[in-house]
């Protein structure tokens, strides 16, 4: 049967796979656009289920805010290597799903898998996708922030993203400070916000630590837990955001520079995902 390059371009439109994969699935299917589509979404299928058991730890991070800043997003979409990772088409397919989970507002992963893309759910089109590319494909995490101003950021590659929300309302001067902060998070990684968001139990981790420092340097034992808590300022300037000093001019914390700017303006939230 003749099938024609109007025909193949049509059927790559509605499910992104491949011109070969194409116009192999519409000879199969004698022509009929219907029949190539579960083709190729059975091929999925079957591919999904041999790769089950790999391990998809390459991939996409994206987000972004919804144009009033009020809401922010954050996706991983992992997939098996770095050449796919790296892939066009596969960038552009993460950042449709971020754009609709935007878009419609969505608070939880299992939410974003049930909405529908191009008329499949998500967690379809990720199993159609795993037909296309030939890879395991996985909806790895899904994080958003809802704030008066929120900001994102992506760091070049795709590997590492961020969001941040503030708790005044957004401004162009409000939104340029988020995005420094959004900045600020992907470059030294905090666990929290303040010292003390940070979890008890890291607190009595460093403590601990601290303490078999001092033993194995010969202090005292009655002294160990003292010196092993006055280490913990050192942890909570490096470690918590609003204590860090700011990358921007290493002179003043974060907390000190957002004073500057505004004395009542504080972070309510920060998401960081990276791979590996």
């Amino acid at each position: 049967m003749n099938i024609t390059a109007a025909q193949v371009n049509e059927l790559r439109k509605l499910t992104g796979a491949g011109m070969m994969d194409c116009k192999k699935a519409l000879v199969e299917s004698k022509g009929d656009i219907k029949a190539a589509i579960d083709y190729l979404r059975k091929k999925g299928q079957k591919v999904a289920a041999n790769r089950a058991d790999r391990q998809a730890t390459e991939g996409v991070i994206v987000s972004k805010t919804n144009d009033t800043h009020s809401y922010a997003a954050l996706i991983m979409v992992n997939c098996e290597t770095d050449f796919v990772a790296k892939n066009e088409d596969f960038i552009a397919y993460v950042h449709s799903i971020l754009d609709l989970a935007v878009a419609q507002k969505v608070n939880s992963l299992d939410q974003l898998k049930t909405l529908e893309l191009n008329g499949r759910k998500i967690e379809d089109t990720i199993i159609d996708q795993t037909g296309v590319i030939g890879e395991k494909i996985d909806l790895g995490a899904f994080f958003f922030i809802e704030a008066p101003a929120t900001a994102a950021y992506i760091h070049p590659g795709n590997r590492l993203a961020t969001i941040v929300g503030l708790n005044k309302p957004q401004s162009e001067h409000i939104n340029q400070l988020g995005r420094e902060l959004a900045m600020q998070i992907a470059a030294m990684d905090p666990i929290a916000i303040d010292q003390d968001d940070v979890p008890q139990e890291v607190i009595q981790r460093e403590i601990e630590v601290g303490m078999d420092k001092a033993r194995n340097e010969g202090k005292p034992e009655h002294l160990l837990e003292k010196i092993a808590k006055g280490t913990l300022n050192k942890f909570f300037r490096e470690n918590t955001l609003l204590n860090q000093d700011f990358v921007r001019d290493t002179k003043k914390t974060v907390r000190q520079y957002l004073t500057e700017a505004d004395k009542d303006l504080t972070v309510t939230a920060f998401k960081r995902v990276m791979l590996g």
